[in-house]
């Protein structure tokens, strides 16, 4: 008996930073590659499958697709194409019931992250960390997001309780998109 494909998770990421004019065409490849064109064709192969149970996509961005960050264009840029991909594919796929929708975290306390704070913070990977935590509203009692809460969020747009929810781009950042 074959099993059936209900849901997809895309949740690949890889950071690079550095000022457009040195960035390195390698880089802005792998950045490209891993965050948008491999969601892109994991969905197109996808579709098919989720046409039939009538299934959900969920595609893991980043609040960096929705607003610039300093030296990390090609980043934003692959986070922003995913998070415009997911908005496509949501009408694309209304008629079948396929719905599609985005999570965007903010810092999240993963290896990508210890990688970008031992990799750009100039030897002090615990001051690039404090500094990251001043954006969040909760001053001293700001923290990074966990792995955890966004999975629970990806998990939940998968469920038929969010049947009603499609072409969303679902804010994780505790309330950094709020404003100051």
């Amino acid at each position: 008996m074959a099993g059936q494909l209900d849901a997809v998770i895309n949740a690949a990421g890889v950071w690079r930073e550095g000022p457009v004019e040195y960035f390195s065409e390698e880089d802005f490849d792998l950045v490209l590659g891993v965050n948008l064109k491999a969601s892109f064709f994991i969905c197109a192969a996808a579709i098919p499958h989720l046409r039939k149970t009538r299934g959900a996509i969920v595609n893991i961005s980043s609040d960096a697709g929705r607003q610039g960050n300093p030296n990390a264009a090609a980043y934003c840029a692959s986070k922003g194409g995913l998070t415009l991909l997911t908005k496509a594919l949501a009408l694309d796929l209304a008629p079948y019931g396929v719905r599609c929708n985005a999570v965007s975290p903010g810092d999240i306390e993963t290896p990508m992250l210890k990688f970008q704070a031992e990799r750009y913070g100039n030897g002090d990977p615990d001051a690039y960390y404090r500094e990251l935590l001043t954006k969040y509203p909760q001053g001293e009692q700001a923290r990074f997001i966990q792995p955890e809460e966004v999975a629970e969020l990806a998990f939940f747009l998968c469920q038929p309780g969010a049947r009603s929810i499609t072409g969303a781009d679902m804010a994780i950042d505790l309330g950094v998109s709020a404003g100051h």
